[in-house]
């Protein structure tokens, strides 16, 4: 894959949320890994914010920053795993209208290299939502990283061929203009 040097950046606006039943902003160092890279490619922190593993204020926040038109794309970090309080992952199927079935599967691969057979405990997702990327990430930091540097940077930028997720960012709500 390359970078097309004939196109120029479209800087994205772009959400954090932390979600854990212990962590503050100070501690927060998936939310603070993904602000640094967000910024340091070219983007602009839209929001960041910490909750609760609950469902329903994680899928209320993520239809908050969904409805919000100064909001390209959400990452989230944390509540990917197995246990009773990982509920990201249905918070965030509460709110796609689809699925990008095919970042788990790239995500899963990407770990597979680092960590082996333990990458089979995640279950990273994304999907679009009111013309809106949503990411759920693992809440461990090297996770974060992973997925940013191995997925995120490329598809967040549209210079990147041969196809990339800015690209058709514009006609993702596009069924909700046609008459």
């Amino acid at each position: 894959m390359e970078n097309g040097s004939e196109r120029e950046f479209i800087s994205c606006r772009i959400a954090i949320l932390t979600l854990s039943d212990t962590r503050t902003l100070q501690e927060d160092k998936s939310g603070e890994l993904l602000k640094q890279r967000i910024l340091a490619a070219g983007h602009t922190l839209a929001d960041r914010k910490i909750l609760q593993d609950d469902r329903d204020l994680i899928a209320n926040q993520l239809r908050i920053w969904v409805s919000d038109p100064n909001i390209d794309i959400i990452i989230s970090t944390g509540g990917t795993g197995l246990t009773g309080r990982d509920v990201s992952i249905e918070a965030h199927r509460d709110v796609y209208e689809k699925e990008i079935d095919a970042f788990s599967i790239v995500f899963t691969s990407v770990s597979m290299a680092k960590i082996g057979t333990s990458a089979i405990q995640s279950r990273a997702t994304a999907g679009v939502s009111n013309g809106t990327y949503l990411f759920a990430l693992p809440g461990s930091p090297s996770a974060c990283i992973d997925a940013w540097d191995e997925i995120l940077i490329n598809q967040l930028d549209y210079r990147h061929k041969p196809c990339n997720f800015i690209e058709i960012l514009p006609r993702l709500d596009e069924h909700k203009r046609r008459k």
